[in-house]
């Protein structure tokens, strides 16, 4: 297990361990192998030739072209896109003259594929999984990872199915019943209680309750969300 990623594991499940409002310890993680992402690819790894060719290859998605574009780095934001623009044109040009029996077809083809990549996200995905099962590893072998694993806020839906996903696989069949008794409690608690605070918030629109506290219900909606989708995609700091 290596250490590059038992540190940042331990350091997030321990944060979220003491603060329960920082929510899901690996929607976290993942932000955090995000930020470092985008850093490097709008700063030093912007120049290494084989970035570039993967980049050009790969391009990127929706959100984090957007994300990149927030971050202000404009002349190296602008330079990638430059060259992933030049090798965009000998995809669309791909097919022509030579496919008269099929035109448009490899076109169809490559810009398709494109449309599934993202090097930034393969990065993160490559990474995040790593990190998730140090996760589950730590479980197994590490008795204060066990508290702290029991000490979580929750787990964010998709970061649950994920952790229990990857626990399963790698604890096998003596060990995954006493994990999933853990983390299933700690998720089942959690959506108790957000549920009731969601039901609570729809209450006080009523008139009937104006007169009542808002308990833990403010925030219910967004908190929700962050539960169901997870809290990734953070905006850069300003």
């Amino acid at each position: 297990m290596e250490q590059i990623y038992t540190i940042p594991v331990n350091e997030k499940f321990e944060a979220s361990a003491e603060d329960h409002s920082l929510g899901c310890p690996f929607c976290a993680l993942y932000n955090m192998l995000e930020e470092d992402e985008l850093g490097l690819i709008l700063g030093a790894s912007m120049m290494e030739p084989d970035v570039r060719i993967k980049t050009n290859e790969l391009g990127f998605c929706k959100t984090h072209l957007d994300m990149m574009f927030e971050r202000k780095n404009r002349l190296p934001f602008a330079l990638m896109l430059e060259s992933h623009l030049t090798e965009l044109q000998s995809r669309i040009a791909a097919g022509g003259v030579s496919s008269l029996l099929n035109p448009g077809a490899e076109a169809i083809k490559n810009l398709s594929a494109l449309e599934e990549s993202c090097y930034v996200c393969g990065r993160i995905k490559r990474n995040f999984g790593m990190m998730v099962e140090t996760a589950a590893l730590l479980w197994e072998k590490d008795e204060e990872f066990r508290k702290k694993t029991a000490a979580q806020p929750y787990f964010c839906l998709p970061h649950y199915r994920l952790f229990l996903e990857t626990a399963k696989a790698r604890l096998g069949k003596k060990r995954f019943p006493d994990f999933y008794k853990v983390v299933s409690n700690i998720e089942i608690s959690y959506l108790r209680e957000l549920t009731d605070d969601v039901s609570w918030f729809c209450k006080k629109f009523d008139y009937r309750y104006n007169d009542e506290p808002w308990y833990n219900a403010k925030d219910s909606v967004p908190r929700a969300l962050s539960f169901l989708s997870g809290h990734i995609h953070l905006p850069p700091e300003k």
